[in-house]
């Protein structure tokens, strides 16, 4: 298992600044068609379960994305700031708004059967299809 770390972040423009103090080094790229949608390409994050403090927060807007999760992006420059699970309250948030990235690596890749032909990675990933994600993760319950 990988070595979790403090890292600092901050929004294209600066007015939200966080700190995550277990942010977990494994790249997780997610195809799906709202991930592409919210980024304009694919969402490259890193988990970083609940321990993530924000400043500028009255600069934060939450968009509620699905029944499980939603969405954070600035107010002030549209930069997206997490990916956020309602239930336990986990995020993810987007690699490359961290300082920081040494010793990242790029491990998963999700909804692998939604990404688009025309990109590619080289990568030797853990790939998971859509019917893999809701086997693991969707509630018995809906």
């Amino acid at each position: 298992m990988s070595k979790t770390q403090v890292a600092k972040g901050s929004c294209l423009c600066g007015a939200v600044k966080f700190l995550a103090k277990t942010m977990n080094p494994d790249i997780i790229v997610c195809h799906c068609k709202m991930c592409r949608k919210w980024t304009g390409g694919l969402l490259m994050s890193v988990f970083c379960g609940t321990d993530v403090r924000f400043t500028g927060e009255e600069n934060i807007k939450v968009f509620d994305s699905s029944q499980w999760a939603e969405r954070g992006f600035c107010n002030n420059c549209g930069s997206g700031l997490f990916y956020r699970l309602k239930g336990n309250q986990e995020y993810h948030i987007p690699v490359s708004l961290f300082e920081h990235c040494k010793g990242v690596i790029f491990k998963e890749q999700l909804f692998i059967d939604k990404k688009p032909e025309f990109y590619s990675f080289s990568n030797d990933t853990l790939n998971m299809t859509e019917a893999e994600i809701l086997a693991k993760y969707s509630s018995p319950t809906t």
